[in-house]
């Protein structure tokens, strides 16, 4: 990747900034004040203001960039909005490809590779890559892993159906479960959470399925639960809803207070009344999905991705309901814990959003 910060700066080229595309979406009241605060006090009214930071990239400069996108399976969620992120970005002048993908597990390891600009990843299995815990215990730490942006909750949903007479994490015990292909960001819930509730591998009969497939066998009376981690509503669950006396299991109690308490990245929830066939709310858990981004990306062309992004929100909004209710820059990045990329700290900084 050209060191484009490089040739910006020695273009001389003073780029304006703006916060996103259009109105719509207000630096926060904060903002101003953190700009008054960083002038210099008392500066000499001869003395000239320092030369502004050249930030973005040209028009031209753009159209020699490509940007691959990882997301995850065609029936998933990170796949139409990763696309989308693609079709912003084209929109903004790069070169573009959305690429399907495994999901966390195989984004986190293209982006190492460089081998994708950005991807679709849950926050739980990234802080395990970078930490080297977790699923990844044993490995080197992933140090070189950084963030673009936060994006949206992904609810563990645990379901079955009336049947099997499941209706608690721990009536897992003695159950074939499918917990997700191996390592995939899906499998990394279910271990944590099976653990959690004081439940191993050894207790269940674990499916390593793709939640899909995994429905698919539990609609033939091949499995008996179901772990799936997505945005809400899921078409698949959705499914088995219509043509199945569904149950979403609750993840409640104690070892949902040990879950959150030992792990920062999993957030108490409830799954909305009616969000499927069920009629009151069901305790719950979720973790947020972040965009990562390539460590060796200039700062520049980082920034510039992001004012790409914000200036064509739209386009992003459009195409997955948990988009459109959560992915806008008035979010801010306070929920992402892996480090942020230095061009993407510097563009949430001239937002407002990190002092």
């Amino acid at each position: 990747m050209k060191k484009l910060i490089a040739l910006a700066l020695a273009a001389g080229m003073v780029l304006s900034v703006t916060a996103c595309g259009g109105s719509s979406a207000p630096a926060p009241a904060a903002a101003p004040a953190a700009q008054e605060a960083a002038k210099p006090a008392e500066a000499a009214p001869a003395e000239a203001a320092p030369a502004a930071e050249t930030k973005g990239l040209s028009e031209a400069e753009r159209k020699n960039e490509f940007i691959t996108v990882g997301t995850g399976p065609t029936s998933g969620i990170y796949f139409p909005i990763g696309g989308a992120f693609a079709t912003a970005l084209g929109d903004w002048g790069y070169q573009t490809s959305a690429e399907a993908t495994n999901a966390t597990g195989q984004n986190i390891q293209n982006i190492l590779n460089g081998d994708a600009e950005i991807a679709i990843a849950m926050q739980d299995a990234v802080m395990q890559a970078y930490t080297a815990t977790g699923a990844y215990e044993g490995k080197e730490p992933a140090e070189d892993l950084r963030a673009l942006m936060r994006l949206w909750p992904n609810y563990v949903q645990l379901v079955t159906t009336a049947n099997t007479g499941i209706k608690s994490v721990e009536d897992l015990r003695g159950k074939r479960v499918g917990v997700g292909a191996a390592n995939s960001g899906v499998e990394i819930n279910a271990r944590m959470i099976l653990a959690a509730y004081g439940i191993t591998y050894n207790d269940i009969t674990p499916d390593y399925l793709a939640y899909g497939e995994a429905i698919d066998n539990m609609k033939n009376g091949q499995c008996d639960a179901v772990f799936v981690t997505s945005g809400l509503p899921n078409a698949t669950v959705m499914d088995l809803g219509v043509q199945y006396d569904m149950v979403i299991v609750p993840i409640d109690g104690e070892g949902r207070e040990k879950l959150v308490s030992e792990y920062p990245y999993y957030a108490k929830s409830v799954i909305p009344a009616d969000t499927y066939n069920n009629k009151e709310d069901v305790e719950g858990v979720f973790v947020y999905n972040i965009m990562l981004v390539r460590k060796d990306l200039s700062d520049a062309m980082v920034y510039d991705m992001l004012e790409g992004i914000f200036n064509n929100i739209s386009t992003i909004k459009a195409s997955h309901n948990a988009a459109d209710k959560n992915i806008d820059i008035t979010f801010g990045v306070d929920d992402v814990q892996l480090p942020l990329h230095p061009g993407a700290e510097a563009f949430w900084k001239d937002n407002g959003y990190i002092k």
